[in-house]
């Protein structure tokens, strides 16, 4: 009858979720060394800001989240090393 469907999850769980995704997405447009070191450097921040931020910290959450687009966004950005003005 009322088959669970998983966890629900707030807003700000779905953009932090999201978030992740999108780094091993980025990821893997990196050459195989390079995913990996992205790979083990985003799970580590995840975790360890998991274990140490206060959940009802908004304000700083809110923060990192502007912060991590900012590194997903400059991960994802092309590189201009031909760039000639």
């Amino acid at each position: 009858m009322g088959a669970s469907r998983g966890p629900r999850f707030s807003g700000m769980q779905k953009q932090v979720l999201s978030l992740y995704r999108g780094f091993l997405r980025a990821a893997r447009a990196k050459s195989a060394e390079d995913r990996q070191q992205i790979e083990s450097l985003v799970s580590s921040e995840f975790r360890r800001n998991a274990k140490e931020v206060d959940r009802k910290n908004f304000l700083y959450i809110e923060y990192l989240l502007r912060r991590a687009k900012k590194q997903l966004d400059q991960l994802g950005a092309p590189m201009l090393l031909d760039y000639q003005p």
